[in-house]
C-alpha cells in the first residue's frame, strides 16, 4: 500500500470512529485524490476550524467552484454541521473527511463520478 492508501484508510477510521458514518471507499478515494498534494502537507491536510478565513476557503473554493452549489447561508450552515459532527473537541480535522462529509451532505457524489 502507498501513503495515499495509508492515509484513505486513516480517513476512514475517522468517519466511523469519530463521525459516526460508514464510508464510501471509493467516493472518499476521490474525494481524497481531489484533495491532490495537500493531504501530505500537514498543515493544509487538516481543516482550522477556528479560523473564519479558512471556513470561507472551503465556502468559496469547494462548495462553490468544485460542486457547482449556489452562494449562500446554507453552506456555511453545512460547514458548521459537518464540522460538528466531526467533533469541536477534535484537533485534526482532515480536510479530505470534511470534504467527503460536505459532498454527502449536498448529495454531490456525481461531481466525483
Amino acid at each position: 500500500m502507498g501513503k495515499r492508501d495509508d492515509l484513505i484508510a486513516r480517513y476512514a477510521d475517522d468517519l466511523k470512529a469519530k463521525c459516526g458514518m460508514t464510508p464510501d471507499i471509493a467516493l472518499l478515494t476521490k474525494v481524497t485524490i481531489g484533495c491532490g498534494p495537500s493531504i501530505y502537507n500537514a498543515d493544509a491536510s487538516t481543516v482550522a476550524a477556528s479560523q473564519k478565513e479558512e471556513l470561507e476557503t472551503i465556502k468559496n473554493n469547494f462548495l462553490v467552484k468544485k460542486l457547482g452549489l449556489a452562494d449562500g447561508p446554507q453552506l456555511m450552515d453545512a460547514i458548521n454541521k459537518v464540522l460538528e459532527t466531526y467533533g469541536q473537541s477534535e484537533r485534526n480535522k482532515y480536510r479530505a473527511v470534511v470534504y467527503y462529509m460536505l459532498t454527502k451532505h449536498f448529495g454531490k457524489e456525481s461531481v466525483y463520478g
